[in-house]
């Protein structure tokens, strides 16, 4: 899936100045983004816009955040998820993966690394920020 082919991506993230940043990075490529800012807004979203593609803060789980990742891969299992928090620890980023998500972002890296966690992802491959400290790109194991 080419990101032409991509109508909409939802950004989920409960920090305003971050998602603005993130939106302007997206908007540039993508036809629409819609920002929603808690946990239950990301699942009514998802479920009414059937969007391809959704960036999600692990911080905007009101419980565990892998267990809010498995939630929603599993309610939404066409849409690609990429996964964006501060940690980056590798343990984490195969957590995340584990738990269903496409991709894991690092916040700190966002600027350089979310457009190619999106390449990746609606290439069908799965995609780690590099200073997770393993393999960039990781094939699908699917």
């Amino acid at each position: 899936m080419s990101k032409a082919e991509t109508h909409c991506v939802l950004l989920a993230n409960a920090h305003h100045g971050l998602s603005e940043g993130v939106r302007g990075l997206l908007s540039a490529t993508f036809k629409a983004v819609v920002m929603v800012a808690d946990e239950v807004s990301l699942f009514e979203s998802a479920g009414r816009l059937q969007s391809d593609l959704a960036v999600v803060d692990l911080a905007l789980a009101r419980g565990n955040a892998l267990d809010f990742i498995r939630r929603l891969c599993n309610d939404f299992p066409k849409m690609k998820v990429i996964a964006i928090g501060v940690h980056d620890q590798s343990s984490v980023g195969r957590s995340v993966l584990a738990a269903g998500a496409n991709g894991y972002v690092v916040k700190h890296a966002i600027a350089t690394d979310l457009m190619a966690a999106t390449d990746a992802v609606l290439d069908g491959k799965q995609y780690v920020s590099p200073d997770v400290g393993e393999s960039r790109y990781w094939s699908d194991p699917a």
